[in-house]
């Protein structure tokens, strides 16, 4: 199996695009606290952003205004768009600076009730292009199209004027080895699972001086589900369980001009790898037992860093964003996107605009890593189309 096992971990790599550092001797005797230990999961293509505004603001997108794509950041934010409904076409060349057959697909809509209730679907289609797969002695078994694809339904609702509570149901298959033979009697499966997500949302009008102003907040926990494995011996994968808070705060300078500040901080609730004895891998030597119920790692995620507390902050990612729109016709954005070095090292800037023409919008990003001219990430695109059915003005 090791094709199999090579093949996961190149998938998970390049999609998660870490940057590692030289191990020390101390580091391989698992003395160092300070050094990568990224969380791994499986389908990490699940936690791409798969949009162009909120990419274009560093993937803030929890409390940001209402749109057709708040599938993906935060469902509950539905119930506040003025529309009856509408949809929207996403499509981002992924990795381009490595592959180029790479593809992130997204398509997403919502439909409202009535002025309380609204549902929602997206279904999102990762194509990760062709990949030879090999077997231990490296000869050529096959070539493969490994794929990945996520459908998803929600129900938001409203608690008040200004508060709503959303729920998602969501099956994830990923594909990316069964097509190979079967090596040492062990064949490779699709990996299946479901999921759901739990989220909220609240906004409110303010005065600032003579100027109106709105803020928000929204929390999501998503992709709690069950685990995932490629074969009937390997062991469970987590999916990328995450909890996501942000805020967003505007301004109208006059009737016309909007400016918008979304900050989003999102945290995996998956059990951090622990310190193992480098003789018996049995031996926990820092941290705790990362082979646990999907409930237990929930929780056991806030405290089981190696590194104590202070590398429990560190697996927080902070995504900040501002948004400039002027009489929802043009939008120009912008944000900085970070994660800690030891934890997968993502930093990046991005920016993007927005063109809405009556009921479409043209939304482009374009994502900057300013740090390494290597990163696989560096001048990735996204596109969104978005169609919206006139107000009905149920707000």
């Amino acid at each position: 199996m090791h094709f199999l096992k090579t093949s996961i971990l190149v998938v998970c790599c390049v999609t998660s695009a870490d940057i590692f550092a030289q191990l020390s001797t101390d580091d391989i005797n698992n003395t160092n606290v300070n050094v990568p230990n990224s969380i791994r999961t499986a389908v990490p293509f699940m936690t791409i952003a798969p949009d162009a505004r909120s990419s274009a603001m560093a993937d803030a997108g929890l409390a940001t205004s209402p749109d057709v794509n708040s599938q993906h950041w935060n469902p509950a934010k539905y119930t506040f768009i003025e529309q009856k409904g509408g949809i929207s076409l996403s499509y981002s060349p992924w990795l381009r600076a490595l592959v180029d057959d790479m593809n992130l697909l997204y398509l997403t809509g919502f439909w409202s009730i009535d002025r309380m209730q609204t549902v929602s679907a997206s279904l999102r289609y990762f194509d990760m292009g062709s990949i030879p797969f090999m077997d231990d002695s490296g000869q050529a078994l096959t070539t493969g199209n490994p794929n990945e694809f996520a459908f998803d339904v929600g129900y938001s609702r409203k608690f008040s004027e200004k508060m709503s509570v959303a729920i998602a149901f969501r099956y994830i298959r990923s594909d990316i080895s069964s097509n190979v033979p079967a090596v040492a009697g062990t064949k490779a499966k699709a990996g299946n699972s479901f999921a759901g997500d739990i989220a909220l949302y609240y906004q409110s009008d303010v005065a600032l001086g003579d100027r109106k102003a709105t803020w928000a907040l929204g929390a999501n926990f998503s992709n709690l589900g069950t685990k995932m494995a490629y074969s009937n011996e390997q062991e469970k994968m987590f999916l990328p369980m995450n909890m996501g808070i942000g805020g967003s705060f505007g301004v109208f300078f006059d009737d016309y001009n909007k400016v918008t500040l979304a900050v989003d901080l999102n945290k995996l609730l998956v059990p951090t790898p622990p310190q193992r004895d480098i003789t018996d891998q049995k031996n926990i030597i820092r941290g705790k037992n990362d082979n646990v119920s999907v409930p237990k790692a929930i929780f056991q995620s806030f405290a089981d860093a190696p590194g104590g507390f202070s590398e429990e902050l560190r697996e927080i990612r902070i995504g900040a964003g501002l948004e400039y729109t002027y009489r929802n016709f043009f939008a120009v954005r912008t944000g900085y996107h970070h994660e800690n070095r030891l934890k997968g090292n993502r930093r990046y800037f991005t920016m993007g605009v927005g063109v809405m023409l009556n009921v479409f919008e043209i939304d482009f990003s374009y994502l900057i890593t300013p740090y390494s001219n290597k990163d696989p990430l560096a001048n990735t695109l996204r596109f969104s189309l978005i169609f919206n059915m006139k107000s009905t003005g149920k707000n």
